[in-house]
């Protein structure tokens, strides 16, 4: 495992909202209320198995080189779907963070408005890895090149 997420466990749990915007909502609106959701996660839970987490926004970008479905210009949930990921140590340890007094009305006001409901799915992590520097990148390139002419 890397060090891409500091201290997250070989065996830790990643988890993954969905979030899609009711009409009427705005981006400002579901960052406040995620901001107050995630800042109650980090102060009682961080001693009790949350690792991090992030937040993502649709950019309505679609990626064409890296897409099979067709040749799409933009998403239409551009700027009304966004991604809540969350690391926790144990999947036992972030079902009882969501039992808490604090967090539930907190999640609530996060519901309100959500167009999908709210569907979190657990996932256990397989892989994680940040970039070479630019001197590990070279190294790496090399070690290839040098394999590449030994199988040959």
């Amino acid at each position: 495992m890397s060090t891409l997420i500091e201290n997250f466990p070989h065996d830790g749990i990643v988890t993954v909202n969905r979030v899609i915007l009711k009409s009427g909502y705005s981006v400002d609106d579901l960052q406040e209320r995620v901001a107050y959701l995630c800042e109650n996660v980090k102060t009682y839970h961080s001693d009790t198995g949350f690792i991090g987490g992030f937040v993502a926004l649709n950019s309505g970008n679609i990626s064409n080189e890296g897409s099979t479905i067709g040749q799409a210009v933009e998403s239409p949930l551009k700027e009304r779907e966004a991604l809540i990921v969350t690391f926790w140590d144990s999947f036992e340890n972030h079902e009882q963070s969501h039992r808490s007094e604090t967090f539930q009305p907190l999640f609530k006001k996060v519901l309100e408005l959500c167009e999908n409901g709210n569907e979190e799915i657990a996932y256990d992590m397989l892989w994680s890895g940040k970039a070479y520097s630019r001197e590990e990148a070279e190294k790496a390139r090399q070690a290839k090149a040098r394999h590449l002419e030994e199988v040959a």
